[in-house]
């Protein structure tokens, strides 16, 4: 039985302390028109996948790790899965790397935790990482895997082949909803990430009927300070 299942099964008093349990008090932040916009879509019950495009510092990580967590609030029965590629090459192995596979995948979790302290206290990302409600893993750990009632924030998808593109979008099980966050600019595996073909793939109306969309964020929407704003737009110059 799912922990859904046995939540719903329980009393309205014990469902109530269930949520009062996890719910989590986020930081006040003003949003942009564009973040609003993605938030819009991120929150429909209709929406099952978003493939979230833009260039560094246009807060796709940060508004993805967002709308995780404001969907956690809505319903605490989700949990939220972080993945990412553990190098250049997710299909590198972390045989080299000292201790087990949660040690050895720490670092590149990182861009997650640093979210997380922007968002809430360290004291409830502690009890989301120690009651197992966030969790974090490589994408070449994912075959055989499949997903209900979950949030999957998969990050730096640029660096995803396409075969490990398809093996996390076909994980997909019921009442669960991915983020896909990438930046098309900064693929580091040699002309063979997968994520603008399969992006260019659920672009259009059929998917957005289906629940897939395609959401892109601009150098006009870069954050992070302006001087990055006019590197990337001389690097696109590159192209």
């Amino acid at each position: 039985m799912t922990k859904r299942k046995k939540v719903e099964q329980e009393s309205e008093a014990t469902v109530l302390e269930f949520q009062n349990k996890y719910k989590l008090a986020l930081n006040k932040f003003e949003l942009s028109k564009k973040q609003k916009e993605f938030l819009k879509i991120a929150f429909d019950k209709n929406t099952k996948m978003i493939f979230v495009l833009g260039p560094a510092g246009s807060s796709k990580t940060f508004i993805a790790t967002y709308a995780a967590l404001q969907l956690f609030n809505m319903d605490n029965l989700y949990d939220i899965f972080y993945v990412r590629t553990i190098a250049e090459s997710a299909e590198r192995s972390l045989g080299h790397l000292p201790g087990d596979m949660n040690e050895k995948f720490n670092p590149f979790a990182m861009p997650l935790e640093e979210k997380l302290k922007e968002l809430i206290k360290e004291d409830r990302i502690k009890m989301l990482f120690d009651e197992g409600i966030v969790s974090c893993a490589p994408i070449n750990y994912l075959r055989g895997a499949s997903w209900r009632d979950k949030i999957v924030l998969a990050d730096e998808a640029q660096n995803f082949t396409k075969k490990e593109l398809i093996t996390l979008i076909t994980r997909i099980g019921e009442n669960a909803k991915y983020f896909i966050c990438g930046d098309l600019m900064q693929s580091d595996i040699n002309g063979k990430s997968g994520l603008n073909e399969i992006a260019k793939n659920f672009d259009d109306e059929d998917s957005k009927k289906n629940g897939i969309h395609v959401f892109n964020f601009g150098k006009e929407d870069i954050l992070r300070s302006e001087i990055l704003k006019f590197i990337i737009t001389k690097l696109e110059k590159l192209k």
